[in-house]
């Protein structure tokens, strides 16, 4: 299979990967739909890991040379990303929730927003009943993950598991139209 990096240059030949990525994507997905909470403790735990080393890198990008502003920057940064991940590690739970409330007062912000810009706007567009829906909607999800922020991390871990589902599915129905290419 030629490959010039990681990309594959003769389409008809990229089946078989185009088929593993879509089964272990349909795996991944059905595992997050099973253990939802366990999905978002490891999405967690794989944040805090990508903390450090982003971290590291901060500050090893402190020590190169260049504007002393810049090297103090990714300094500081790199810095906290060490603590942040040190921290998630320690508390993945606390992660968790502390996402989970931050999506739900973003989710009640953008709807309170989006009702009062359909309001403002109801004079200069039409339709303007559908962004209200839509606020309305965002409000009310937004207050159930704030006052239930578990539920709120079990529905992200649930639209990750969907979404890759989906994304397997497609990958898969893919794999076997590029498969009909090569027996063609």
């Amino acid at each position: 299979m030629p490959l010039v990096g990681l990309t594959v240059v003769e389409p008809r030949l990229a089946w078989p990967l185009a088929a593993v990525r879509g089964v272990f994507a349909i795996l991944f997905g059905i595992l997050a739909l099973i253990w939802p909470g366990t999905t978002v403790l490891a999405l967690a735990i794989l944040y805090g890991i990508y903390a450090i080393f982003d971290g590291i890198g901060g500050i090893m990008q402190a020590f190169r040379p260049g504007d002393a502003a810049h090297r103090a920057a990714y300094g500081v940064l790199g810095a906290f990303g060490i603590i942040a991940g040190v921290l998630v590690l320690i508390w993945p739970g606390i992660t968790v929730l502390v996402l989970a409330l931050l999506v739900g007062f973003w989710a009640i912000f953008t709807g309170i927003v989006e009702i009062v810009a359909a309001i403002r706007l109801r004079k200069q567009i039409e339709g303007e009943a559908f962004l209200i829906a839509a606020g309305a909607l965002s409000l009310i999800a937004g207050i159930v993950i704030v006052f239930n922020p578990i539920a709120g991390a079990y529905g992200i871990a649930l639209l990750v598991g969907i979404y890759a589902l989906l994304y397997g599915v497609m990958l898969l129905v893919l794999a076997f139209r590029l498969r009909k290419l090569t027996q063609a």
